[in-house]
């Protein structure tokens, strides 16, 4: 590596500064447009309301609608409650991306028009509970351009001095109260649903980027006690409010988990925060992609727990706070841009490389000085795991430095902020879970799988499994796998380093077989897969965590068999495992929108012993298709090769060992799948 960095700064300058000229040339002309049709406006204003969508906005354009070209945003996008768009976006180059842009406005339109059909037929059909028709229209304050009216809120002087505290009193409810049990509605209330939407709004610059919404449905329906029970009359012992309350957390409770396990090291925030980044235009249009296009796949599990949590604690303050953090993210865009988007070769990896080169000379920099080693860990974490969700198999031709490498200086980062010892303290001495602490052991240990070696932490691992107050590191809630069963994956890698240390077969056949009743142990309580959605459709986040922690503990106990000397997949064993962990994976969301590329290892583990006519097959397959694209990209993608390279092996083996029989009919040999990766010179990182 040199020894200072090199000029990268005006490699793609130009090219840029034609899209920025040609954006400029766009919106001159529109604006010549409009003023030369200001003087027709006022004769012309009933018969032509709209331009037609050729000088509109590029949402306008691509719905292929009339646009008034309003500012800041058109009036079709802000009653829809699209993105408009009036300077060239990124997709509209790609016609692959404007297609899938397409697909998502016609979605967002869908649900905003049901949103209102439902609502229309509450309105009409069901009286309100009272209170909620006394409150007026207030106005916005802020300056989002996608304000709504709203209505006041509980404790608005616009309330109608309704008192929200008590409940009203039985006159004129009486005809209720004689037919529903006091155990089963609010003393003196018609029952009622409210939809709650609850909205996170974050800007960049004072742009708005992303939007996060989120809808909670609260009923005071009940299922009518049987046909001729007396119902006795009275009200509730207890408050009202005590009731409600109650039934909420225990609601809440069954579904979610703990949202307030992990320190993100920049605090939590709630609600709107505004994140000032000075960049270059370049530089820019790479911040915007990444926060629109690669933010919402990193951790998906944890997004689907904590809505928001991943932009807004984590990511945003990083690039605000983090300059190497940034310049990372920004190297990370431009590969993710590059397999996305129709951007010229040359210009992309010019961005790859300089953003990735500034990286890694500041993290040396900060080594060698020996300081921020909060921030130098965030950036030296995000280069090794952000390259799990980007790029593909076939452009690795840029020059990089692998994980592995990366992971030593994390490794030793993570000794210097004592990161172990904080997370071994009995329970009641610690705060929350360092996350850098957790995302370092999910690493470590699927990592170790991949160099089959020992985790390097395999000591604390051990010691959490053992610990009765506090066994909980987070994995589960960043990743979605129980942390006991994770800990005995890292038990199986340490057996797998020993074997190749030429541990004795009995000796290994007693390890794990001692593993094996570890892993059954963990099965206790498990109810069996179930889909992830509760009774209103929406994710239930505790279930999908429960079916990928079933997945990847069928996956350690295939990883575990294949350490017996003899191991074959053509073994009933094996067989079985495989059909067993099928079924589980129907269980999980697929596509894009799926969590498919949350199960890269288990894929690999389960896909690489599997036999030509097993189910898995074709189920693997299925789920290749449906990912489309992404799935030739991150992990997932380089996993896909793997498990493909060793089918081909171990299908040119089984042949040649019977010429004669088909390949279903021959016991078929056991191709490792690190063996393959080691003899194409493969130095991937498969989680």
């Amino acid at each position: 590596m040199p020894s200072s960095p090199p000029d990268y700064r005006n490699c793609s300058k130009e090219a840029f500064d034609a899209v920025a000229d040609m954006t400029v040339a766009q919106s001159t002309k529109a604006k010549s447009a409009s003023k030369a049709g200001n003087g027709n406006t006022k004769t012309k204003s009933k018969t032509q309301m709209h331009r037609r969508s050729r000088t509109g906005c590029y949402t306008c354009r691509l719905r292929r609608k009339k646009c008034d070209e309003g500012t800041p945003m058109c009036t079709a996008c802000k009653h829809l409650g699209l993105q408009c768009e009036y300077r060239r976006p990124i997709w509209w180059s790609n016609n692959d991306a404007r297609r899938k842009q397409k697909e998502d406005i016609k979605r967002i339109i869908k649900r905003k028009k049901l949103a209102e059909k439902t609502s229309s037929s509450v309105q009409t059909s069901v009286s309100p509970p009272p209170g909620l028709s006394h409150s007026a229209a207030t106005s916005t304050t802020y300056s989002d351009p996608m304000d709504r009216t709203r209505s006041a809120s509980i404790d608005s002087q616009f309330s109608g001095g309704f008192n929200f505290n008590s409940p009203p009193n039985e006159t004129g409810c009486t005809v209720y109260n004689t037919q529903l049990h006091p155990d089963y509605v609010l003393s003196g209330y018609l029952p009622y649903e409210v939809d709650v939407k609850t909205e996170r709004q974050m800007f960049v610059n004072d742009v708005p980027t992303l939007r996060e919404s989120h809808v909670a449905t609260f009923s005071t329906y009940e299922t009518p006690p049987p046909p001729g029970t007396v119902l006795p009359s009275g009200r509730f012992e207890i408050g009202w409010t005590d009731h409600v309350r109650q039934e909420r957390r225990e609601s809440m409770a069954e579904e979610a988990l703990n949202v307030n396990f992990f320190d993100f090291a920049h605090g939590s925030h709630n609600g709107s925060r505004q994140f000032r980044i000075e960049l270059e235009e370049s530089d820019q249009l790479l911040l915007d992609h990444f926060i629109q296009y690669v933010l919402p796949i990193i951790f998906p599990i944890l997004e689907s727990n904590q809505h928001g949590s991943v932009g807004s604690d984590l990511i945003l303050p990083a690039l605000q706070s983090n300059g190497v953090f940034l310049n990372c993210c920004l190297s990370i865009a431009a590969q993710h841009l590059k397999t996305h988007a129709a951007v010229p070769g040359k210009d992309i990896d010019e961005d790859i490389m300089r953003h990735r080169y500034a990286t890694i000379f500041s993290l040396c920099e900060s080594l060698k000085r020996d300081e921020n080693h909060q921030q130098i860990l965030e950036a030296t974490l995000g280069l090794i795991f952000f390259q799990c969700v980007v790029g593909r198999f076939d452009d690795d031709g840029l020059l990089d430095i692998a994980w592995h490498q990366h992971f030593q200086a994390a490794i030793s980062l993570v000794q210097k902020l004592d990161l172990p010892r904080l997370v071994s303290e009995p329970a009641g001495q610690i705060g929350p879970t360092p996350f850098n602490m957790t995302l370092t052991s999910w690493i470590d240990i699927l990592g170790a799988t991949m160099q089959g070696a020992s985790p390097t932490f395999a000591h604390t691992y051990r010691e959490k499994h053992l610990s009765p107050v506090n066994s909980q590191l987070g994995l589960r809630e960043l990743m979605g796998c129980e942390d006991r069963v994770m800990y005995l994956i890292s038990e199986i890698a340490c057996l797998d380093s020993l074997k190749k240390e030429g541990m004795d077969d009995y000796t290994l056949c007693q390890h794990v077989s001692a593993l094996g009743e570890q892993l059954t142990l963990t099965e206790v309580g498990d109810t069996g897969p179930r889909m992830p959605y509760n009774a209103s459709g929406t994710l239930s986040p505790k279930q999908l965590c429960k079916n990928i922690t079933s997945a990847f503990r069928i996956a350690a106990r295939i990883y575990l068999c294949s350490l017996i000397p003899g191991f074959s997949p053509s073994q009933p064993s094996p067989r079985a495992l495989i059909e067993k962990l099928t079924n589980i994976l129907q269980f999980i969301p697929s596509g894009s929108h799926g969590y498919d590329r949350s199960l890269v290892w288990v894929y690999l583990v389960a896909g690489s012993v599997s036999l030509p006519g097993s189910s898995i097959r074709p189920f693997f397959e299925d789920r290749v298709a449906q990912l489309g694209h992404d799935a030739t990209c991150g992990a997932f993608g380089r996993m896909v090769t793997v498990v493909q390279e060793v089918w081909i092996q171990a299908g040119s083996l089984a042949q040649a060992a019977s010429p004669g029989s088909c390949s279903s009919e021959v016991m078929q040999p056991y191709v490792n799948w690190r063996h393959v990766m080691q003899a194409k010179g493969w130095d991937f990182l498969l989680i």
